[in-house]
């Protein structure tokens, strides 16, 4: 038996005993009533989460069951409020997408005393007895980044000698568990080229929230510290990062003379690709992620199996995950994989030119 067999067999046989320990009592009532899932939101204030709000939405309403959803503006007390308000509606599955994949371990041991199953939705909820996590491949997405910034950079591939590129780093909020997993993936990518001498880090910093005036802050310190010599690249480690930094280039008349990367193929990153001032975007199947969370989810409260292909350790329980595939988008296909997927039109994207 390969292994991503056993590993589905074993996530059906959770989900099995899950209905069964966690769910009985509710599986009685739902003769009575639609399914109800609970989406607790980090934010809104993001394009890409109201992209995925709104396909959650559709699919869960879709299926014939009800959703309830609310965003906590990044305030994890407010999150974790959330959630409270989310379980006294009578929620048969609480999907999260958590702030701080700290804090919401609250938020876990309270739904599960309701006996409420907890989905963590593309940010994994550390130090909990959290039930399943929908996610895309978090360390690959920053290898992604790293192996696409080095082939650019280097395009040799590693040697020892020649002029050395220097770039600056710019993380995401130290407090959400992804942004460590995609320095992980980074570092993986970028460590022959350190090691060699090829690559020098010039400067790097978390963006606190994500925030992309925080990322502009950190491109400022970094481009100051370069002095004469300049930067070749950032390496920003999704598009809101990425706009923040740009923004700090366009003052300096740098916009389109230093690489940088992103993800989540937002609108104006992928704008600012066609225009030349961002080099790259991870894309990620966000609508797909959002329906098969959705999908699963009402599947989870009428205790159907759920199938999963990886396994990831929070810290305290190894959680049943579903992975999904992530695509490195440029200038060369941006258009036969965001455009083409449906993800943005070409009239949307005319507003580049």
């Amino acid at each position: 038996m390969n292994f991503r067999l056993a590993l589905c067999l074993v996530s059906c046989l959770i989900s099995v005993l899950l209905g069964t320990v966690m769910m009985k009592e509710k599986g009685a009532a739902l003769g009575a009533h639609k399914p109800r899932i609970g989406l607790s939101l980090d934010t809104l204030k993001e394009e890409r989460w109201a992209r995925d709000r709104d396909a959650f939405v559709k699919q869960v309403q879709d299926l014939g069951a009800e959703v309830v959803v609310l965003a906590a503006n990044s305030d994890d007390v407010q999150q974790v409020t959330d959630c409270n308000s989310l379980l006294a509606q009578d929620i048969d599955v609480l999907v999260i997408a958590a702030h701080n994949g700290e804090a919401m371990t609250k938020a876990v041991e309270e739904a599960h005393r309701h006996r409420v199953p907890v989905i963590a939705y593309d940010r994994l909820i550390r130090n909990s007895d959290v039930n399943f996590y929908f996610t895309f491949d978090n360390v690959k997405v920053g290898e992604l980044q790293g192996t696409y910034l080095a082939s650019k950079l280097c395009p040799g591939g590693v040697q020892t000698g020649g002029a050395k590129k220097r770039i600056a780093r710019i993380y995401g909020a130290p407090t959400d568990n992804n942004a460590k997993l995609f320095k992980e993936g980074q570092d993986k990518a970028l460590k022959p080229y350190l090691e060699s001498g090829q690559v020098e880090v010039v400067f790097e910093d978390w963006a606190e929230d994500w925030k992309p005036e925080n990322a502009k802050k950190i491109a400022q310190a970094a481009l100051s510290k370069a002095g004469a010599g300049g930067l070749d690249a950032i390496l920003a480690s999704n598009d809101g990062t990425a706009g923040g930094a740009i923004t700090a280039l366009r003052e300096e008349k740098l916009a389109g003379k230093v690489m940088v990367t992103g993800q989540d193929a937002d609108l104006e990153a992928c704008r600012r690709i066609l225009r030349g001032e961002q080099t790259m975007t991870v894309y990620k199947p966000l609508r797909r992620l959002a329906t098969e969370a959705a999908a699963r989810a009402v599947d989870l409260a009428k205790m159907k199996p759920i199938v999963t292909n990886a396994v990831l350790d929070n810290g305290q329980v190894k959680v049943p995950t579903l992975q999904l595939d992530i695509i490195a988008v440029d200038q060369g296909n941006l258009r036969d994989t965001v455009i083409k997927d449906g993800f943005h039109t070409e009239e949307e994207l005319g507003a580049a030119k």
